[in-house]
């Protein structure tokens, strides 16, 4: 007789239903697991055979074997072991194995029977419902588990002995409760940032929009500063774009005590990361920096310091929106809509193009160090601005500078219009910087004088097509910051000052 229960598989953040078939016949004493196991997956003979030992069971002495079909596809991680223990037990009769129907399992199994925490319960818990099964998983996922849907029946068990009560009828697991992070206490104050008042505007203007964002200037002008601000000016995930961060950080393992938040991500690799860390990647495919930033904020700090291949990686996820990772034997995609903010000193001292400041290297020195980051990479960059250092008198007059509730409050307003604009028209964009190029071209229209100045400008800066469609795109968001239904030659005057910093050039 076969016993089976079904689990999953993760293909990015899709969880693939795998049937665990487990047989107890004649034949020498032995345990085998087949159907391309991972390391983890072999692993997982003695975490069950001691979970079992610890619950009062033991393997019979018979040849028993383990199938995850498909067979073709490979199984990794470390939560096949409660599906394997559980139709063991079903085999054995210690469970029945009509109750483990009903449900998906996934777990990861102590040798004392206690069960572990895994990653992608949330994606598994969203598969498990459409295909109208429960889930057993760990205690702690339990929380996160529960979002899938509240009329899903989910067990979170602390332990084998649990389950099999439950199951007995002798003790009864109540449905986990769905938990939400709460808010950010402390998030910095964009009052707190004294002068800067062309970055800050950059900076409103990037976050109403969604659109890139590059600040150039010496050490201790306040680059970092004002990136760290970002977040408290943007507004919360919306329901659709909170199930898709979630998922990731699922499968990433990084959701605390399966806690879900509706605050933006905000990631901030150090300049040493690698490619697999930035995009994604390593032996089991994990999602990169630029994937756990999806619908939030990837902040790169000293951008020239990156590995210039490193940050050409980054070229497909700003275009499309996605990161595919390629194997020799499978493929997976993550989602990556990001919003890349950079900032950057403006050559390797750091103080060129400083009144007074003459660099020993010359201008060898600006050049070479721009040149580690590449013309394709620049272009895809719509707002760039440079951030001077920030003067005594600056500091010493009294602050009255705007707070982040007022600044969120405008930027709320112009994604609201964005998109109402873009339901309308039927389009998928959320942000005017996710609009293509013939859906920019038909809400950005300008009027005359901003074609001309457009024409003019796209000529003496060498606009590619590219740039010239994220002028368009930064053109409509500061109309939707004024409130105004057409793009007009100040809106694109404001844009085009935005398009290069003086101290880079657009790519040719």
């Amino acid at each position: 007789m076969v016993s089976r229960v079904t689990t999953v598989a993760f293909q990015g953040i899709e969880a693939v239903p795998v049937d665990v078939q487990v047989q107890i016949g004649p034949g020498q004493v032995n345990f085998m697991i087949v159907g391309l196991p991972d390391k983890a997956v072999g692993e997982s003979r003695e975490r069950v055979r001691s979970a079992l030992h610890a619950s009062g069971l033991a393997l019979p002495a018979k040849r028993v074997t383990v199938n995850l079909a498909p067979a073709d596809l490979p199984k990794e991680g470390s939560h096949y072991d409660l599906p394997i223990a559980l139709a063991l037990m079903a085999a054995m009769g210690a469970v029945p194995a009509e109750e483990l129907e009903r449900f998906v399992v996934l777990g990861e199994l102590a040798l004392d029977g206690t069960l572990s925490p895994v990653a992608g319960v949330l994606p598994a818990a969203i598969g498990a419902n459409g295909i109208e099964k429960g889930l057993i998983c760990p205690a702690d996922c339990g929380p996160e588990a529960a979002w899938a849907d509240p009329e899903m029946e989910v067990l979170a068990p602390r332990s084998l002995i649990q389950i099999a009560n439950h199951f007995k009828g002798t003790q009864v697991l109540s449905r986990p409760v769905a938990k939400l992070g709460g808010a950010v206490a402390d998030l910095p104050e964009l009052a707190d940032v004294r002068g800067q008042e062309t970055a800050k505007r950059a900076l409103e203007i990037a976050a109403a929009g969604g659109h890139n964002l590059l600040m150039i200037g010496p050490p201790g002008a306040g680059k970092s500063m004002l990136a760290s601000r970002l977040p408290s000016i943007l507004p919360p995930l919306s329901p659709k774009e909170l199930l898709e961060v979630s998922m990731i950080s699922s499968v990433a393992g990084e959701l605390a005590e399966g806690r879900l938040s509706d605050r933006r991500p905000f990631r901030a690799p150090h300049h040493s990361a690698s490619m697999a860390a930035l995009v994604g990647g390593g032996i089991r495919a994990r999602p990169g920096e630029v994937s756990l930033a999806h619908n939030g904020v990837l902040f790169l700090d000293e951008l020239p310091e990156f590995q210039p291949q490193v940050l050409d990686s980054l070229r497909q996820p700003l275009e499309t929106g996605e990161t595919v990772i390629v194997r020799a034997n499978h493929r997976v995609s993550y989602p990556s809509r990001i919003q890349l903010v950079a900032a950057m000193n403006p050559c390797r001292c750091g103080h060129a193009g400083e009144p007074g400041h003459t660099c020993k290297r010359g201008e060898r020195c600006a050049g070479d160090y721009q040149a580690r980051i590449s013309g394709p990479l620049i272009d895809r960059i719509d707002i760039r601005i440079d951030v001077p250092n920030v003067t005594a008198a600056d500091l010493i007059r009294p602050s009255h500078s705007e707070s982040s509730a007022d600044v969120a409050a405008r930027v709320a307003t112009a994604r609201e219009k964005q998109r109402n604009r873009f339901l309308e028209l039927g389009a998928s964009a959320r942000t005017n910087a996710d609009a293509g190029s013939k859906l920019i071209e038909q809400i950005a229209e300008p009027d005359r004088e901003g074609l001309s100045l457009l024409q003019d400008a796209a000529d003496s800066l060498r606009l590619s097509a590219r740039g010239y469609h994220r002028v368009l795109k930064v053109a409509r968001t500061l109309a939707d910051l004024d409130g105004m239904e057409r793009v007009g030659r100040l809106h694109l005057a404001e844009a085009l000052s935005y398009r290069g910093a003086h101290l880079l050039r657009e790519a040719a």
